[in-house]
């Protein structure tokens, strides 16, 4: 009898992570090994149960899915990735692909299609939803570089230019020149317009 397909399924919200892991449990050769609802949980779950493919979900307490991610492709390179998201954004895919995943898919996709992209990683498949990479494609990759993107991720929380400058340990005068080009090339009119428009499009 071939060996059951290992899986840790990540998921913050207890009644969909509840939900993923009974569909996927109906089929015959996956088995869900193990379950996680914070970010930092993944690799030391991972590590305990032996997991064949990790499904982690992008925005979690503790470390996003995308960063739980590349610890996993450090730490335990044999494990298959594969990144769920409610968010359907071209820049999360991009992000997604950098930090090592090998699927990437929304979660309203139909279960039959996630197990297909379990086995499929298996093989060494790389598995994308098409509808996201097309849109990836034309969006482009993000404009902002990493200090931007920090920047504008506490800004978009509503820090002061003191308060941002204090968190990331820039002077005040570095914080509003980042500002100010993160401002120019999302095209927006303000910082909350920038950060808004920068995470519908998963930069941030």
């Amino acid at each position: 009898m071939a060996r059951m397909i290992r899986v840790l399924l990540t998921e913050d919200q207890s009644m969909v992570r509840e939900a993923l892991a009974a569909l996927l449990s109906l089929e015959p050769d996956l088995e869900v090994v193990a379950q996680a609802a914070r970010g930092d949980e993944v690799l030391p779950a991972a590590r305990a149960h032996d997991v064949d493919v990790a499904l982690l979900d992008i925005e979690m307490p503790g470390i996003s899915g995308l960063d739980a991610a590349a610890v996993l492709r450090d730490e335990l390179p044999g494990v298959k990735i594969v990144i769920l998201t409610t968010f359907g954004r071209p820049g999360y895919l991009r992000r997604a692909m950098e930090s090592g995943a090998d699927a990437f898919l929304v979660k309203d996709a139909p279960a039959a299609r996630l197990a297909d992209a379990v086995r499929r990683v298996l093989r060494g498949e790389r598995v994308i939803d098409p509808v996201l990479a097309a849109a990836a494609l034309a969006d482009g990759a993000s404009p902002l570089t990493d200090r931007e993107r920090d920047v504008l991720r506490v800004a978009g929380d509503g820090a002061t230019n003191a308060e941002i400058a204090h968190a990331l340990r820039l002077s005040q005068g570095t914080v509003r020149n980042y500002l100010s080009i993160a401002i120019q090339k999302t095209g927006a009119r303000n910082r909350t317009e920038a950060a808004r428009t920068a995470r519908d499009k998963g930069w941030l």
